[in-house]
């Protein structure tokens, strides 16, 4: 089961790395999949602009995209509080701390050595790479 919970969101600019023609599923010329960059999380990357996050170590994600910018500077929901979706870099089990992927995606932290790293809690679970699955965010 996903869902979102009491989000908090904030709206800035989307960087090169974030802005991915999309389509609508389906038509012509779409992308597949067609998600994107959605569910994915961000960090700041200019001025009020964010980009992918990465497992970068001088990295701070902010946040997870909410919706799909298709060009360059359009707005990119980012939620920072809250339950959100996110997408899976790897099978992950309920109650599992998490961290990035060089992707954005959230993979299982190892404990107690990644704990600096920890972005948030998973409320539920995902069998596979690239599902979704709902987490509790904490973002440091």
């Amino acid at each position: 089961m996903a869902y979102e919970e009491t989000l908090r969101s904030v709206s800035l600019d989307a960087d090169s790395s974030l802005a991915t023609y999309t389509g609508v599923s389906g038509l012509p010329g779409s992308a597949s999949p067609n998600y994107g960059k959605q569910f994915c999380f961000v960090k700041v990357t200019g001025a009020h602009q964010v980009g992918l996050a990465t497992a970068a170590a001088n990295e701070i994600p902010i946040g997870v995209m909410q919706n799909k910018p298709q060009v360059t500077g359009q707005a990119a929901t980012v939620s920072f509080h809250g339950i959100s979706n996110v997408r899976a870099g790897a099978a992950i089990t309920a109650n599992a701390a998490l961290k990035l992927d060089g992707s954005g995606r959230v993979i299982a932290a190892t404990l107690p050595a990644d704990v600096a790293l920890v972005v948030g809690i998973a409320i539920g679970s995902a069998g596979a790479a690239d599902q979704l699955l709902p987490v509790l965010l904490k973002v440091n």
